[in-house]
């Protein structure tokens, strides 16, 4: 692996405990409040992923699964409608219901749920700089918070998997 990598917005770093009896879903959007008569719901979206807001999308929430008939994009938000949810009151049932999704899977992609408490590792020599504590969103690159309150911009990540995080940052990056 080599080159910097996108990061990806389709999760947070507020995962709930795992039950290991349930699958890992994560939080990807929150319904915010009824709009108009029919239904329709402003959402705000935690992903950047478009198969998060097309229609067939499937989200769990705690009244049960929904999934998205319509959506459209709607000021920084969208505007969604959900199967069987037909008016108003149907909908303002759902304010501030938390979305809850399967992970996608993206070969190329940087989740917030697998870097989290993954090893950094220098791709010069393999050493341990430390261990990704939080994924803090900044509008030039996301960056890596390790242990010790270093950050690392995550468009120095150059390979990851199974709880490692290779990174090849500038020299006196990391001092």
């Amino acid at each position: 692996m080599t080159g910097s990598r996108p990061t990806s917005t389709s999760s947070t770093t507020e995962q709930p405990e795992p039950d290991p009896g349930r699958r890992h879903l994560l939080v990807v959007g929150r319904v915010v409040r009824p709009h108009g008569l029919r239904g329709e719901v402003v959402v705000d979206l935690l992903s950047n992923r478009d198969e998060r807001h097309r229609a067939g999308a499937r989200f769990l929430t705690a009244a049960g699964p929904l999934e998205v008939t319509a959506a459209r994009p709607f000021q920084h938000r969208w505007l969604m409608v959900f199967a069987g949810v037909e008016s108003r009151e149907a909908a303002e049932a759902l304010r501030g219901a938390e979305l809850r999704a399967e992970p996608l899977h993206d070969d190329d992609a940087l989740w917030v749920d697998e870097l989290v408490g993954s090893e950094v590792v220098l791709a010069s020599d393999g050493a341990v700089v430390g261990t990704v504590v939080a994924v803090v969103a900044n509008p030039a690159a996301d960056l890596l918070e390790l242990d010790g309150g270093r950050l690392v911009p995550a468009t120095f990540v150059v390979g990851h998997g199974s709880g490692r995080v290779v990174v090849d940052p500038p020299a006196g990056l990391l001092d």
